[in-house]
């Protein structure tokens, strides 16, 4: 699928949400009914596939009640980041985090928008979805080729009474720069030295073994037309497909399943207070209820705006999402960013982002 193909025009959206019943409101910047008419303004984003459903879903329902046109490229955070970093859109997206060296070399500032959960799928005859255990050691040596075969023992003494398949496994990763992939091989690497060691955490990694597909949705759609396949999504790609996801041993020995609430029991202990440009892993979390394979999906805009309606608009939506979008993040199995950063995020606009006329967040 191509990058415009997946491009989200918000009059071209063609599903109806009522814009009223389903926010829950947080203290706002705005007094109550002062959205601004912004339909004189496009702002144009581009990046991350795994938080597309819901920046999607957000960017209609703002266009519908502020006229803003919201044009948001699903193309993997690899993209998004180079797209930023060459000013070709307003926003970047990335589910990998930049360092602060990084955002301080082309004058950016990120900051968290939601988070998400990561899940293995898999396509194997006869499996309901949240049937099949995976253990803790398990998931990195099917990526490393070790584990080969559905009845391998190491799956099978995890799942009795379930009959495995004597069939080899058909390992699907991403093959874009994806900070889906950052994701999930900074779990690998949390969970497996030999995984550390070999190939790493990255948007783009070395495979072992497997095939690749473009996006969430390339990933999702390998996996569900290839027999007995196993590969890795955001949480929404999978229910949107109906697709089989599994139950994941946690760092607690616990069997989890992938849900908001396994997402928000991870998420309880980020201290985003003390991570340096919102720069933090949330993958391998202690709980019982801790789904492991977890990460923010952030935003990248740069400090010195060029037009100042363009950035008060742009800054406007993304306030309004993380303080009355969270209920539809819910709804999608997004977990909202917490109350307390949604103002630190907004003081880290007052004292970072100018136009010429001066700052564009007061």
């Amino acid at each position: 699928m191509t990058a415009r193909a997946m491009g989200i025009t918000i009059a071209a959206v063609a599903f109806l949400v009522a814009a009223s019943a389903s926010c829950v409101r947080r203290e706002s910047a705005r007094t109550p009914g002062s959205l601004s008419d912004w339909s004189r303004v496009t702002v144009d984003g581009a990046g991350a596939s795994f938080p597309y459903p819901i920046y999607s879903h957000w960017a209609y329902k703002y266009g519908e009640l502020t006229g803003l046109r919201l044009n948001y490229q699903s193309v993997g955070s690899g993209a998004g980041i180079s797209s930023i970093q060459q000013k070709t859109v307003d926003f970047g997206a990335s589910d990998a985090p930049l360092t602060v060296e990084e955002l301080d070399r082309y004058g950016l500032i990120q900051f968290p928008m939601v988070i998400g959960g990561v899940v293995p799928v898999i396509n194997v005859r006869g499996i309901a979805p949240g049937r099949l255990r995976i253990p803790r050691n398990v998931l990195p040596d099917i990526y490393l080729a070790k584990v080969t075969q559905w009845n391998d023992a190491a799956i099978a003494s995890a799942n009795p009474g379930i009959e495995l398949p004597a069939k080899p496994i058909t390992v699907v990763e991403r093959a874009d720069g994806s900070g889906t992939t950052w994701i999930f091989t900074s779990y690998l690497s949390a969970v497996s030295s030999e995984w550390a060691d070999r190939v790493g955490a990255g948007k783009s990694v070395e495979w072992p073994t497997g095939v690749g597909g473009r996006g969430n949705e390339g990933v999702a759609n390998l996996v569900a037309t290839v027999d007995d396949s196993i590969g890795y999504v955001e949480y929404a790609y999978a229910l949107q497909n109906d697709m089989t996801h599994v139950l994941l041993e946690n760092r607690d020995g616990a069997y989890v399943a992938p849900t908001a609430d396994s997402f928000a029991a991870a998420a309880a202990n980020a201290d985003w207070a003390s991570a340096p440009g919102y720069y933090m892993v949330l993958v391998d979390q202690p709980g019982s209820d801790a789904w492991p394979i977890v990460g923010a999906s952030f935003i990248l805009i740069y400090k010195q705006q060029d037009d100042h309606d363009t950035a008060r608009a742009m800054l406007e939506f993304f306030d309004w999402c993380l303080r009355e979008g969270t209920t539809d993040a819910l709804e999608l199995d997004y977990v909202p960013v917490p109350d307390n950063v949604v103002e630190m995020i907004a003081q880290t606009w007052r004292d970072n982002v100018t136009s010429p006329t001066g700052p564009v967040w007061q």
